[in-house]
């Protein structure tokens, strides 16, 4: 409630004078022309004399009074009609003001929440791909593997058949040396009778020999041939096992960074989705705010029109008054005229 300090009379008092000035009129001024009062009771009587000027404002001035005081009233109604539309339209250009930037406020956070979701729908694919290409990489790496172990089961059988070819040249050896020794043999029960055909016998060893000697050679270089290529093979593919190794680490470190950079996003996502709620908070508090300040302004345009229509019945009672005041300087100059016209009639009737 207000207090009791300054009354309503007095507010629209200063309000009258401020408006005589050309200003219009707010808490401050009043309070200054004034010189006392607190904010709050000087807020609530200028509440209630816009809102009666509101009622008041489309009520014209009377007409049929004096030219002078028409021209007063028509002054002052435009004044009012002047203040009410300026305070009006300064209200609405705030509100719009405000709505404007909360909706560019919200389309902002609309276009961060979908920037958002397209690099998080981007990180996605990137990352099955980079899954994709890490399964890959691992049936290679399996692929290797098992390459690898072929080999090892080569190596292995290659060496079965390198002792078997080198039991083989044992045995052949062994067999060159049963043969030389039979042929020795030979040669000591035969020599006497047979020396024609020890000399041919001796160049059939002679031959065998070089047969197995040639023999005894190839599976030699066979075998270096075989070992080199082995080793190389070996080598290669030990090559090859460690690359995918390197690169199967490599991918797990990049699918580790992606999926950083997913929760980061994500994170990002949310954070966007939270500044989005919050501005369709502050939209609904701007829409009740308007709400509220489309509500003041029809109750300060309903407090002009009461005005108005106070400014009216105040001009009324100043016609009426002047018109009193007339009427009883018209009576009194009669009633001092009265005197002078009712000489002669005495006079007459004396006679």
């Amino acid at each position: 409630m207000a207090r009791s300090g300054v009354r309503f009379e007095d507010v629209q008092r200063a309000i009258d004078e401020l408006m005589a000035a050309g200003q219009a009129p707010s808490v401050q001024r009043i309070r200054e022309t004034l010189g006392t009062g607190s904010f709050t009771t000087i807020s609530e009587h200028l509440r209630e004399w816009r809102k009666r000027r509101e009622e008041n404002r489309d009520v014209p001035p009377p007409r049929g009074m004096p030219a002078p005081l028409q021209e007063l009233a028509e002054s002052l109604w435009q004044q009012a009609q002047d203040a009410a539309n300026e305070a009006l339209a300064h209200y609405r250009r705030e509100a719009d003001d405000k709505v404007a930037e909360a909706q560019q406020a919200v389309a902002a956070a609309e276009r961060r929440a979908e920037d958002a979701e397209q690099r998080e729908n981007a990180l996605s694919s990137h990352l099955t791909h980079s899954e994709e290409r890490l399964n890959e990489r691992t049936a290679e790496l399996s692929r290797l593997q098992a390459e690898h172990d072929t080999l090892q089961a080569e190596t292995t059988r290659q060496r079965e058949v390198r002792g078997r070819l080198e039991t083989r040249l044992d045995e052949l050896q062994d067999e060159l040396e049963r043969q030389a020794q039979a042929q020795r043999q030979a040669q000591e029960e035969l020599e006497a009778a047979h020396q024609a055909r020890l000399t041919q016998e001796e160049q059939r060893h002679e031959a065998a020999e070089a047969r197995l000697m040639g023999l005894l050679d190839e599976a030699r270089q066979e075998r270096q041939a075989a070992e080199k290529a082995h080793a190389t093979r070996h080598e290669r593919l030990e090559k090859r096992l460690e690359g995918a190794k390197a690169e199967q680490q490599a991918l797990q470190d990049a699918l580790k960074e992606e999926e950083k950079k997913r929760r980061a996003e994500e994170q990002a996502r949310r954070d966007a989705e939270t500044a989005r709620s919050g501005l369709d908070e502050e939209r609904t508090r701007l829409g009740a705010r308007l709400e509220d300040a489309q509500a003041a302004l029809a109750s300060r345009q309903a407090r002009v029109e009461a005005l108005e229509q106070q400014l009216e019945a105040r001009l009324w009672s100043s016609l009426e008054k002047m018109q009193e005041s007339q009427a009883r300087l018209e009576a009194a100059a009669e009633n001092a005229s009265g005197p002078d016209d009712a000489g002669p009639e005495n006079q007459d009737s004396q006679d």
